[in-house]
């Protein structure tokens, strides 16, 4: 069943791996067929060096594993909940990356410092608000998807438009529109959110310094390859 998006979401997490944004197991990646609505994720806890396309869990957006021998990521409630309320993706990672997780750490943005960020997200990459004690010690999981939803529409961010979040004290969630763009996402926030740190760390060395793009500047590199009339790349 899925065997073609079993060995993509298969292959994209191996790219976890090459990227260095993941060390043991942290991390995961799934895939969606709409169409089926069924989505492949990862089994939990097995090491990327011995893993298989076979080992790729199958679920339904009612959390029912529907084929897979092994137990789907512990991050799966969290992934339904965005495949859910996110309607036009189809691929979603989870890392412990750690410059992005630096972010999530201290409950931060990661502020919009200059055109390598508004390449990516048309603002700051927003940090969700804490879980509460009553949603850890209940459905975490879950509840972890539902506070990155009710992030977005707190703010009025498009998915589309900011393919990343941090999830306080925890780290960052990417997506796309299939594992391999998620997987992408995750390499650029986490090259974004270092370039932040060395930016805040230059800036405070240098009282004059004058940091945070104008949004002039962003709006013109969000638009150029993101904007219904973009010109970056080939068509």
């Amino acid at each position: 069943m899925l065997e073609e998006l079993k060995e993509k979401v298969f292959r994209a997490n191996l790219q976890l791996v090459e990227y260095g944004l993941v060390v043991l197991t942290w991390g995961n990646v799934s895939g969606i067929d709409r169409e089926k609505g069924l989505f492949v994720i990862k089994p939990s806890g097995v090491p990327y060096s011995t893993m298989t396309a076979d080992d790729m869990v199958v679920m339904d957006l009612d959390g029912n594993k529907v084929e897979g021998r092994l137990n789907p990521s512990s991050d799966t409630p969290t992934h339904l909940e965005l495949y859910r309320n996110f309607k036009d993706i189809g691929g979603i990672v989870h890392t412990h990356s750690s410059w992005a997780c630096s972010w999530a750490q201290a409950g931060r943005d990661i502020p919009a410092y200059g055109t390598t960020h508004a390449d990516f997200a048309n603002g700051a990459v927003p940090c969700a608000r804490g879980l509460t004690e009553a949603e850890v010690k209940g459905e975490y999981e879950l509840n972890t998807g539902k506070v990155i939803v009710e992030e977005f529409a707190k703010r009025g961010i498009k998915p589309n438009e900011c393919p990343a979040v941090l999830v306080h004290r925890h780290g960052p969630f990417t997506w796309g529109k299939d594992p391999f763009k998620a997987v992408e996402n995750a390499l650029i926030l986490e090259e974004v959110a270092k370039m932040a740190v060395r930016t805040e760390s230059v800036a405070f060395a240098d009282e004059s310094s004058n940091i945070g793009i104008e949004q002039y500047l962003l709006d013109k590199h969000y638009q150029r390859k993101h904007g219904k009339n973009a010109y970056y790349g080939q068509k």
